[in-house]
């Protein structure tokens, strides 16, 4: 296995930006990726399994729930520290930072914010630490984009409520230990609930066969007449606007993580054309290459400043849904085509496993569509700035 030489760019001197703690959290994920994932990645690509010799490490460089308080066993730091750590992770691959993503925004969020007291002192220490793993079923077979058309659902049975119905597309679902779920009770309103492994009808099949996010799990979650227990419901929030505020903190992630994928390609591409000699000279003298060089660290500092203000805004309570939407799309965005470019000046290099270009552009195929399609963002932007909706 190659050395990781992987060095950061910095074209606008942004680290003048973050604060002594931000750059301490960053460099020890940092490092932390460089010894403990990169060594084994292209293996688990390969393989198609995800890596769970990696859980406890994720857990102690503070990705799982980094910004719920030291109380319930979190870190207790801001969100601009949040994203660095899926910055760096992503920069070792999407799928290790979609198990993070889910862990902290979709599992730990809605407990911390919409949970009791007591589901979060049960729940949330266990999932920092990474004894519990947890997953988060909103996409089914027939509604990704439209949750609000979900069918699955909750009756109240007196002493405990019985679920049935179903979850496809569900990062983490083969080993987690709790599933948040959204169901919609008799009268049609979305609630989430807690589900554990273990409860009887309650199974979570693997989907196999992806040619994207190799190394981490896929699978789908089934309630077959699950008893869930009162105490499992959420009590803080009801409606569809709960599960889309675990939303956008994962997308607030995402915006983030992209961009380290996009800096392990253009970092690549740019060793590269240092050492690749043909017509006498190392192919990044060529202007081709340089301009493809160029427009990738210029992408890529654009997609800087602007988690950086979007981090800004949601350490002050200000960033809007539809603001987070704008830095999800472009930031994924930039980061596939930027895997493309460096992919070509790789040429045949470039597919191979020896290099991590590859696998990044097959993650960033799932990373544009989950959590909200490219197409979809766009018309959330497209609402926000005209006031109306494309959607019905």
């Amino acid at each position: 296995m190659k050395p990781d030489l992987f060095q950061a760019p910095d074209y606008y001197n942004l680290d003048d930006l973050l604060t002594e703690e931000h750059k301490m959290v960053r460099d020890a994920a940092r490092e932390w990726v460089k010894r403990d994932v990169s060594p084994i990645i292209e293996q688990a690509a390969q393989d198609a399994k995800f890596p769970k010799s990696i859980i406890k490490g994720l857990a102690e460089i503070g990705a799982f729930g980094p910004y719920i308080p030291e109380e319930y066993g979190g870190a207790g730091l801001d969100q601009i520290a949040y994203g660095l750590i899926m910055q760096e992770i992503e920069r070792g691959d999407s799928g290790v930072r979609s198990t993070a993503s889910v862990q902290s925004s979709l599992v730990m969020y809605p407990i911390y914010k919409y949970g009791s007291e007591e589901q979060k002192k049960k729940y949330l220490p266990k999932l920092a630490s990474g004894e519990f793993m947890g997953c988060f079923g909103l996409t089914e077979p027939d509604h990704g984009s439209n949750p609000s058309g979900m069918v699955t659902n909750f009756k109240d049975k007196g002493d405990h409520y019985l679920l049935n119905g179903a979850k496809l597309w569900i990062s983490n679902s083969p080993f987690a230990d709790i599933a948040v779920v959204w169901a919609k009770n008799e009268e049609g309103r979305i609630h989430g609930l807690i589900v554990e492994r273990g409860m009887e009808g309650f199974s979570t099949p693997e989907t196999h066969n992806k040619w994207s996010l190799r190394a981490s799990a896929t699978g789908e979650l089934i309630f077959d007449n699950v008893k869930i227990p009162k105490e499992n419901l959420l009590p803080n929030k009801s409606g569809l606007g709960a599960p889309l505020g675990c939303l956008d903190s994962a997308r607030f992630g995402i915006a983030w993580g992209a961009i380290g994928a996009a800096m392990d390609c253009y970092d690549t591409a740019l060793r590269y054309s240092k050492e690749r000699v043909q017509f006498g000279k190392p192919i990044a003298g060529f202007q081709l290459q340089q301009k493809k060089l160029a427009e990738m660290i210029t992408e890529i500092t654009k997609a800087q400043l602007l988690a950086w203000r979007l981090g800004v805004l949601r350490n002050e309570g200000k960033a809007t849904s539809a603001q987070i939407s704008m830095a999800k799309r472009n930031n994924v965005d930039m980061a596939l085509k930027i895997a493309r470019e460096a992919r070509q000046v790789l040429g045949a290099m470039g597919i191979t496993g020896d290099y991590s270009i590859m696998r990044h552009m097959m993650n960033l195929e799932s990373v544009i569509t989950y959590e909200g399609t490219h197409d979809i963002h766009l018309l959330i932007t497209g609402m926000d700035i005209t006031g109306i909706s494309a959607f019905s």
